[in-house]
């Protein structure tokens, strides 16, 4: 472990004499394995091509055999990008020298990140002209589009580059191609402001149409108006129209019921209520959300964007009540109206745990009232809510569903972290808490590799939620929450490992987290798809000082053994339950 690191930091630093001098003690074959190994879910190559060091990448490839094709993953601007390649890092870092030796060494040009993004993409996100040139004439791929459908030319427009919108063009790139969900080139200029390019699009040949939610590019330009003075005339310029005298008046349909996270608020319908408004900044924003919604819709995310925007910007003012019943009612919304385990919701997820883990965290020792735990649950139902609807969706990709098991699991070392309570009020919370905890459990939703909630929260890896920290895994109290509420300790993933397995392959774990899943019955020699068995990850581990292997070894365990390691016949001679035991030995 400890020469991984050493080996990953003097790529990413740079320190090319360090990782020579290091590197030479090793055969061929370790220093293979050392270049490929992954820290923090990259590997060398990937984070000195991400950061510009040619010399360290020319070592790697030529000295080392680091393979071009490697994938990881990387954090820009906050957000961690999975499955990039070493040319996508140096291309969205802008890195140009880096990008052609990567390209003239055999680097492919088109090759993709996790979310379908490619290297001139990410060269266009952030206006990195010259490599955006070079990997075109290098036979870089102008209409490969991300996920959502998105191409090099709408980013372009989005980020208001106009050089790289005008190159891709005079390439005849398609200005009216539509994303998945339906809005062009031409929806991503309005959106951003950017004039010129907007005349550059019209030129070309760009239509005005409606995406998928009904939004014009008019309509998504007005969207993009702040709240300043001059969105205040026009809002004073709107309301002549509708009541005119000289035309028939225009009435503002009626709300279907008041919404207490817009703290009830209702649409300004005259001048004079706007005029009343003015000096009441938070009013005027919750006028703001409510127009928003009127408009767009509850489905078109911008809806809900700009509602957990405005709960983020009170949670930075302490103001966590205000935050909270927003981004619920945001939460509502999106499940109400998006496919299950979108991308979306899960964000919405995230956010909860991450405030609710600062709460609990810096912000506890500013107040004198301990956080109230209802929240959580409240946010913990509508997770396991949403695992329910996405567990039979998953099948072909895991991703989401096991980035919201993963928040879930946060969520739950949240709670078990809170304060006590005296009486009746904490065995309340409790019930309700081991109730959800237990629905959760029993929905037995998979995550990658086909793991168990028990697995994740054996696993380091599980820590890794977001951009900032909440919890750290693995966790002794999720661990004897999941076990006290049901949860299999002998559960195996797709290389049939079970959460024994994991914890004694980690060694963080620790005696306690061990002793737990033995004392629910998990089995040190349950052997893998590989044949490996718990027993043998702990040989090497202090816990087998503590932990008498023939304590947790009954005599069925042994018979089963025999079986299976001498291949006598079973399959048709016992019953079905019996035949899964001795497999599993």
């Amino acid at each position: 472990m400890e020469y991984r690191h050493v080996v990953y930091n003097a790529c990413r630093d740079g320190k090319i004499v360090r990782l020579k001098t290091y590197l030479e003690r090793y055969t061929k074959d370790e220093v293979f394995n050392l270049v490929h190994a992954k820290t923090n879910g990259a590997t060398p190559l990937i984070m000195a091509a991400r950061n510009g060091h040619l010399e360290v990448v020319k070592y790697l490839i030529e000295n080392c055999g680091a393979d071009k094709a490697q994938q990881g993953s990387v954090r820009f601007d906050g957000e961690t990008i999975e499955g990039a390649p070493p040319l996508w890092c140096a291309a969205a870092a802008g890195h140009y020298d880096v990008v052609k030796y990567l390209v003239e060494s055999g680097a492919d040009v088109n090759q993709t990140t996790y979310t379908n993004s490619t290297p001139l993409r990410a060269a266009s996100f952030d206006g990195h002209f010259e490599i955006v040139k070079f990997l075109v004439e290098n036979k870089a791929d102008i209409e490969i589009a991300n996920r959502h459908g998105h191409t090099c030319l709408m980013i372009a427009c989005y980020k208001g580059h106009k050089d790289i919108a005008e190159y891709l063009l005079n390439l005849n790139a398609q200005v009216n191609r539509k994303s998945v969900k339906g809005n062009t080139a031409l929806h991503d200029c309005a959106e951003s402001g950017s004039l010129e390019i907007m005349k550059l699009l019209l030129e070309r040949g760009a239509v005005m149409e409606k995406d998928s939610y009904g939004m014009t590019p008019l309509m998504a330009a007005s969207v993009a108006e702040t709240d300043n003075m001059a969105a205040i005339e026009v809002w004073r310029k709107a309301l002549r129209e509708r009541n005119c005298r000289k035309r028939r008046k225009l009435e503002k349909p009626k709300p279907k019921a008041l919404v207490p996270a817009y703290d009830n608020a209702v649409e300004v319908c005259t001048l004079a209520e706007l005029e009343g408004l003015i000096a009441d900044p938070d009013e005027m924003r919750m006028q703001a959300l409510l127009v928003r919604e009127r408009v767009l819709g509850p489905a078109h995310p911008d809806t809900s964007y700009f509602i957990r925007f405005r709960g983020a910007l009170y949670a930075d003012m302490g103001n966590f009540e205000r935050c909270i019943m927003l981004w619920q009612y945001a939460l509502d919304m999106q499940q109400s109206v998006l496919e299950p385990i979108s991308a979306m919701t899960l964000s919405s997820f995230l956010s909860f745990a991450e405030l609710f883990s600062f709460m609990l965290t810096e912000w506890r020792h500013k107040v004198e009232k301990p956080m109230d735990g209802k929240d959580i649950l409240e946010v913990l139902r509508r997770g396991v809510n949403e695992v329910r609807r996405g567990r039979d969706l998953c099948d072909a990709d895991r991703t989401n569903m096991n980035r919201l098991l993963v928040i879930m699991l946060h969520l739950l070392n949240l709670i078990t972290n809170l304060p006590s309570r005296e009486g009746v009020v904490q065995d309340s919370f409790m019930q309700v808490f081991h109730c959800l905890a237990y629905e959760l459990v029993r929905l037995d939703a998979r995550g990658l590799n086909l793991v168990t909630l028990l697995h994740m929260a054996c696993m380091r890896e599980t820590t890794n939620v977001g951009r900032y920290p909440v919890c750290s895994f693995p966790s002794l109290q999720v661990v004897n929450l999941l076990l006290e509420v049901g949860a299999d300790a002998n559960a195996r993933d797709q290389s049939g490992n079970t959460p024994l397995h994991i914890a004694s392959k980690a060694q963080l774990c620790g005696r306690n987290i061990l002793t737990a899943l033995l004392d629910h019955g998990a089995h040190l020699d349950a052997c893998n798809n590989e044949h490996v068995c718990a027993l043998d990850n702990l040989k090497n581990c202090d816990s087998l000082d503590v932990i008498c292997p023939m304590t947790y070894t009954s005599l069925q365990c042994l018979a089963a053994r025999v079986i299976s390691h001498n291949k006598l016949p079973f399959i048709g001679l016992v019953s079905p339950k019996l035949e899964y035991f001795i497999q599993m030995h």
